[in-house]
């Protein structure tokens, strides 16, 4: 006799998922949210500084910041995220038997909500989440990319390093949604090349204008002051980084290099599990109308997987920056949906023995971490 669930195991794997995620979060619970609480208590109070603005909208509504509002925030920003991707899977591919093999390659992935569920608090969701709202929202008219520039600006002070991060995803959105759908005019291509200049000068006023301009024991003072439990000092414990020049990011970065590169064929192993969804990646450029399409999109592609190298060449955290251009890819494959095809491209199968057993590995895998694998 055939059980139903072994011939089609997709459902029991989103539920496995479902199951999985829970524990991350017990498991997040129990950590402590170092990084994460200490950006909810720096705010503009002593001028423009980088990876202020979070820590700036909640001075506006509470002087005391609790540690378990850093989960009540993060929580709420996962859950929103989730929302906004299953309306984005639900607008581009649809729900169905057929489609849940490519929901499980992307939703269930440890590089996606897994992760973010493990770095719970953390800001690189806030890029995924404003990205999928691009994907979601109509893109014909100049709206489109003033939304777009907004998002960008507000993720660069969120943390300057969106600048690398998903800001070149954004930048790809645009192009695919709204240049490559409606046409380069004069209007909307000086608009889009001043929107980046300002989203660039940005960034370099965050990078090297925007330290602490205060002696570090003065802010941690000032720290302790919005602190509901000023006695939890091993929170304030990387109150550093507001302080640390680029030069020394990417020596402390280089200096942990030789044990961190031990990562690596990790993480390439956690890329190829995911071979079905590329594959079908693939075949959904290949499908394009348009050859210039293909070319720009490939070229974007290899934009974004760059801007991540620098990332890596710059900042230690490899888990959290592999993940997050996993989680690029993963939206950039919306986005190139929405472009006119010659063809349909075949969805990901439902009964292929190698690809269940890929997607029951990718399930099982709980998350990738922040800086080394797991």
């Amino acid at each position: 006799m055939t059980v139903p669930i072994l011939q089609n195991p997709w459902r029991l794997l989103l539920a496995i998922n479902a199951a999985i995620i829970v524990g991350v979060l017990i498991h997040k619970i129990q950590l402590p949210p170092y990084v994460p609480y200490i950006h909810l208590l720096v705010d503009y109070h002593f001028g423009f500084i980088k990876r202020a603005l979070i820590g700036a909208i909640v001075a506006l509504f509470t002087a005391k910041v609790p540690v378990w509002l850093v989960f009540a925030l993060g929580g709420t920003t996962w859950l929103a995220t989730l929302g906004l991707y299953a309306r984005l899977f639900q607008n581009t591919f649809g729900f169905s038997a057929k489609t849940l093999p490519l929901f499980v390659f992307t939703a269930g992935s440890p590089f996606f909500l897994k992760n973010f569920m493990h770095t719970l608090g953390h800001f690189d969701i806030y890029g995924c989440a404003l990205a999928i709202i691009l994907l979601l929202m109509p893109a014909g008219s100049l709206l489109f990319v003033a939304t777009a520039a907004l998002f960008s600006i507000i993720l660069v002070l969120i943390h300057h390093i969106h600048l690398l991060m998903y800001v070149p995803t954004i930048i790809t959105i645009v192009v695919i949604r709204h240049y490559l759908a409606c046409g380069c005019s004069r209007s909307n291509v000086l608009f889009g090349v001043i929107a980046l200049a300002a989203v660039s000068a940005l960034f370099f006023a965050a990078q090297f204008m925007g330290t602490m301009p205060i002696p570090e024991a003065d802010f941690i003072a000032y720290l302790k002051s919005r602190m509901a439990d000023p006695a939890r000092t091993d929170l304030l414990q990387f109150a550093y980084i507001w302080y640390q020049p680029l030069a020394k990011e990417v020596a402390d970065t280089w200096g942990r290099l030789p044990h961190n590169i031990l990562g690596v064929p990790v993480f390439a192993l956690l890329i190829w599990l995911h071979t079905p969804l590329w594959r079908f990646f693939a075949s959904l450029i290949s499908a394009l109308e348009s050859e210039r399409h293909k070319r720009l999109v490939i070229a974007a592609l290899a934009g974004i997987s760059v801007a991540y190298l620098v990332m890596f060449a710059m900042v230690f955290d490899y888990s959290r920056w592999i993940s997050n251009w996993a989680v690029c890819m993963f939206l950039i494959l919306h986005a190139v949906k929405m472009l006119p095809t010659k063809q349909e491209a075949a969805l990901i199968p439902t009964e292929d023995r190698k690809t269940n057993i890929f997607g029951l590995i990718v399930t099982l895998i709980p998350r990738v971490g922040i800086v080394r694998p797991f």
